[in-house]
């Protein structure tokens, strides 16, 4: 730790070092972690219903509103391993600090913003910032709760924060919608403010890492990761053959090849390659992509069939969501409770099973399906499912790390939770749109030829039966596969996490790496 933490945090003679924070503290401590981590979460989707009020208010052409969402993913996921990295070498406190400032401050920008220029470095600047913040949050939590039940109950309220992140910012962006879409960035001023004075005065800071930044390994890292989460956004509204999507994502996959090679053969590497090799942490980590590829791409489909086949307002479509979040947070409990005693593999493993059962489920939507008896049971059951795996991939993901190694290790988690979230929308919107354009054109030859012409309110009816029939069917393949997608990921859990759960009461830290 360096010596001048105590002087910053106005504490009494006498530091606290990791895992030494007194009890009274650690419940401070989570608040500021977990509530820095939901205000990165949530901003992903808090903005998506307020975009058409944005693109009015601002001026947006049609091909540019998507730069609102695809800016802030570009930025936060592509520099995600150094912002880990970045805690390991400098302080975790230190970077999550500053990535919360970043972050707050774009936020009063995008909130006041007068035009397209604004409004999307803004957003830039809010992604780079939940970049520095976000995986040092999880290491913060490693290295200042004990290991055992203290980690367990943090990890569960850390994990159900995260998880139901996506389904509050799709509430609280339905709701201060209706007030004035700026709000959905000025509500993260107080929240921002808050942490960040309370960063400084109850985390305690890492001791600085050993060795120096791998600066070839950061630019791959940044570029290859931004060139794939945009080619696969870039898929998704468009297509893989895509001359534009095959372009980025050639370079992505070279780009990362070449970062993987770097990380070999460098000193002291960005991602040290003991990391995601280890079978615990790596399958944590590929799990875990594959969860968030079925998760946010459920999000933007039941979003659509919410608003358009239900006909529920902005408001009422984040207030759909609202069992998921509960749904998450009370399984998150029930997983950090049971991890004491039971295998993490067996909770993810059946938690992977409810979260399949429950994609399966929306694969019977119809347009004339309700929210009560035909959607809203369905939406509990994956929501216990997700909050059973999210809390021991969480603390796997993480177990046995250095803790020099710490950020960094949590940074993969959250990079692959945000490339499998792009992953996901790319690739069952590609199903989606095949099978709902097969849908038309099977509809559309099934209308009777020849008699009267229709009346235009005919044709109108006839124009939305078949819209509303063929977004369902379509959608019901994506669920379908993503239900397929979970339920692999739940069998690769069963076969390959054989951490036990004796081994995560205990620190399990492996010894420091001077390489």
């Amino acid at each position: 730790m360096s010596s001048n933490t105590a002087l910053e945090v106005d504490e009494p003679q006498g530091e606290f070092t990791s895992h030494d924070t007194p009890p009274k503290r650690l419940g401070l401590a989570l608040f500021v972690i977990c509530a820095a981590q939901l205000m990165i979460v949530l901003d992903g989707t808090i903005v998506t219903i307020a975009l058409p009020h944005i693109e009015a208010d601002l001026g947006f052409s049609q091909a540019n509103l998507q730069w609102v969402i695809t800016i802030y993913t570009l930025a936060f996921g592509g520099v995600l391993l150094l912002g880990g990295r970045l805690g390991d070498l400098y302080g975790r406190r230190r970077l999550f600090f500053w990535g919360i400032v970043l972050f707050t401050i774009a936020s009063l920008v995008a909130g006041i913003a007068q035009n397209e220029a604004m409004m999307l470095a803004a957003r830039a600047v809010q992604g780079l910032g939940g970049a520095l913040a976000a995986p040092n949050a999880l290491a913060l939590i490693t290295t200042t709760f004990p290991a055992g039940k203290e980690r367990n109950r943090a990890m569960g309220v850390f994990a159900a924060m995260s998880g139901a992140g996506a389904a509050i910012g799709l509430i609280l962006g339905g709701a201060l919608t209706e007030i004035d879409w700026r709000w959905n960035f000025f509500i993260n001023l107080p929240i921002g403010i808050v942490v960040a004075i309370l960063a400084r005065r109850i985390l305690t800071e890492s001791e600085d890492g050993r060795g120096s930044l791998d600066i070839p390994g950061a630019i791959t890292s940044i570029a290859g990761l931004s060139s794939l989460v945009y080619g696969l956004t870039h898929a998704a509204s468009t297509s893989w053959s895509d001359a534009t999507t095959v372009t980025y994502l050639a370079i992505g996959v070279v780009l990362l090849v070449a970062f993987v090679v770097i990380e070999t053969r460098v000193a002291h590497p960005l991602l040290p390659m003991r990391i995601p090799g280890d079978r615990t942490r790596g399958t944590s980590y590929f799990v875990m992509l594959i969860v968030g590829a079925a998760m946010f791409a459920m999000f933007y489909f039941l979003g659509i069939y919410i608003q358009t086949i239900l006909g529920y307002s902005p408001l009422k479509t984040g207030l759909a969501f609202l069992p998921f979040s509960v749904g998450i947070v009370v399984a998150a409990q029930i997983a950090s409770f049971l991890i004491a005693k039971v295998d993490p593999r067996w909770i993810a493993g059946a938690g992977a099973g409810f979260a399949a059962l429950g994609m399966w489920g929306f694969t019977h939507l119809t347009p004339q399906s309700t929210y009560s008896a035909d959607l809203l049971p369905w939406i509990v059951v994956l929501a216990f499912g997700l909050g059973l795996i999210f809390v021991p991939l969480t603390l796997t993901a993480v177990h046995g790390v250095a803790h020099e190694d710490s950020s960094v290790a949590s940074a993969v988690l959250n990079t692959m939770q945000q490339v499998g979230g792009t992953l996901g929308l790319a690739t069952l919107s590609t199903i989606f749109v095949n099978n709902m354009g097969d849908k038309v054109a099977e509809l559309t030859a099934k209308l009777p030829q020849g008699g009267p012409a229709p009346t235009q309110e005919q044709v109108a009816a006839a124009q939305k039966m078949i819209a509303d029939e063929a977004f369902t069917y379509g959608a019901s393949r994506a669920y379908l596969v993503a239900a397929i997608m979970i339920a692999v990921a739940g069998i690769v859990t069963l076969v390959a996490l054989h951490v036990r759960h004796q081994e995560l009461a205990t620190d399990g830290a492996a010894p420091a790496h001077m390489g």
